[in-house]
């Protein structure tokens, strides 16, 4: 499966503790990423400056759901259980 385009939910509802160019505190759950382009595009996608966790992400029909809305939804309640 491959990214939705435009969505950039699992660049906005997770929290991340390793720094990101231009977030070097990481980003908490709900934030949009500040290397989201304009289209939701990962600015930084490939590169090595990119967060671990961002590159183990991959999308799925369980994560993604059909719209961005439900891969918010997942994606916070999956940030929610995990913070537990």
């Amino acid at each position: 499966m491959s990214c939705r385009p435009g969505c950039g939910a699992c660049c906005t509802a997770p929290s991340i503790t390793s720094a990101i160019p231009g977030m070097p505190d990481g980003k908490p759950a709900g934030v949009r990423c500040i290397q989201l382009d304009e289209a939701n595009g990962c600015r930084i996608f490939g590169s090595p400056a990119r967060p671990a966790v961002c590159a183990s992400l991959r999308p799925s029909v369980e994560m993604c759901g059909s719209s961005r809305e439900q891969a918010m939804a997942w994606l916070d309640r999956l940030e929610k259980e995990t913070m537990a």
